[in-house]
């Protein structure tokens, strides 16, 4: 069953181009509310953490230096439908292939720095929220 909330962040490189709140204004016009944000930076041991999945893939290295590299902004965002909802606003992974209007189109420099991240599921959106916001059912 679909829950109204998932996880969100705004990647290094968006934040340091300066573009958090023309994100953060996008996210909310589209319906969404901000139920949890909060700036900070993630060491390459953190950044190893939360993309553990990753581990055995060839990027997983690249992947951890660059979430490590400047501040990053997670949110815990809500609506009806929100994974779907947002994973349509964000765009394509590669931003060359994200419809435009969405964020990647706007924001993304290239397919690792495509200025955000979105929960891919209810069950991910969970866990990923829960490793940045440690009462994330108090939200």
């Amino acid at each position: 069953m679909p829950t109204n909330r998932t996880f969100t962040m705004i990647k290094p490189d968006a934040v340091k181009d300066g573009h958090s709140g023309s994100i953060i204004k996008m996210i909310e016009a589209a319906g969404f509310r901000v139920v949890a944000l909060k700036k900070t930076l993630l060491t390459p041991e953190r950044a190893g953490e939360f993309y553990a999945v990753h581990s055995e893939r060839p990027f997983y290295n690249d992947l951890c230096k660059y979430m490590s590299s400047g501040p990053i902004v997670p949110m815990i965002l809500e609506k009806e439908n929100a994974v779907a909802d947002f994973r349509t606003l964000i765009g394509a992974t590669n931003p060359a292939n994200a419809a435009e209007g969405t964020i990647r189109k706007l924001f993304a420099i290239s397919m690792e720095a495509n200025a955000i991240h979105g929960s891919d599921s209810d069950e991910n959106a969970q866990i990923e929220g829960s490793f940045f916001f440690a009462h994330v059912d108090q939200y």
